[in-house]
């Protein structure tokens, strides 16, 4: 990743996220793994580092289940990121219950941990396809730009479709790419070279607010 990222002018991070899914646990009352990236993480590099202080200058991406995670900030922070994007996303995980999640593992133990019950509040919070359903014309106004891509032999090809579709109904901006590969390395290592490209051409800085002459 650092290769990957030196040819361009960036400071990237790569938070631990551990199997949290970028989410204020229903069940773990320290699991706030939403409130320490937007809270804590973000106010942190901004003190070590030469940042540019606004939206305009601050993307988020992630993989699996940090895809999910960067489209939901992107979402629901419209204010902090101006680009958000999204490799083989889990992004129907908030709706995923026992039903769904017959293997035992630690996928199914995060999920039932996370989000809680099947009818949790925090289920519904963090909904992304809810989120975008009941969004209005003017919130879609303020929204960054989203990429989302999927490989085709992925299981999670079919959620990134309807996604896709969603925000294409939404007339939201954004780019979704479906590409030869599976739900592993072989796939990410190509498409995070991608994203690096389309984050510099996404994020500039704020533009000039030239002052008004008086007449």
């Amino acid at each position: 990743m650092a290769d990957y990222a030196a040819q361009y002018r960036m400071i990237v991070v790569m938070p631990e996220g551990k199997d949290g899914w970028y989410t204020d646990s229903a069940t773990v009352p320290n699991d706030k793994y939403e409130s320490y990236i937007l809270k804590e993480l973000i106010p942190d590099v901004q003190k070590r580092y030469r940042t540019i202080e606004t939206r305009f200058g601050r993307g988020i991406a992630g993989l699996s289940m940090g895809g999910y995670g960067a489209l939901k900030f992107g979402l629901k922070s419209p204010g902090t990121f101006a680009f958000a994007a999204s490799l083989s996303g889990a992004q129907a995980a908030p709706f995923w219950t026992e039903k769904d999640l017959k293997d035992p593992g630690a996928i199914r133990d995060s999920v039932l941990s996370v989000f809680g019950p099947a009818d949790s509040e925090t289920r519904k919070a963090n909904d992304i396809f809810e989120i975008v359903r009941s969004m209005t014309t003017n919130r879609v106004a303020g929204l960054p730009y989203f990429y989302l891509d999927c490989g085709t032999e992925d299981g999670l090809f079919s959620s990134n479709q309807q996604f896709a579709a969603l925000l294409h109904e939404k007339k939201i901006p954004h780019e979704y790419r479906e590409l030869p590969g599976d739900h592993n390395w072989a796939y990410w290592d190509q498409q995070v070279q991608e994203v690096l490209q389309i984050a510099a051409q996404k994020l500039h800085r704020a533009p000039l607010r030239l002052p008004r002459k008086k007449i």
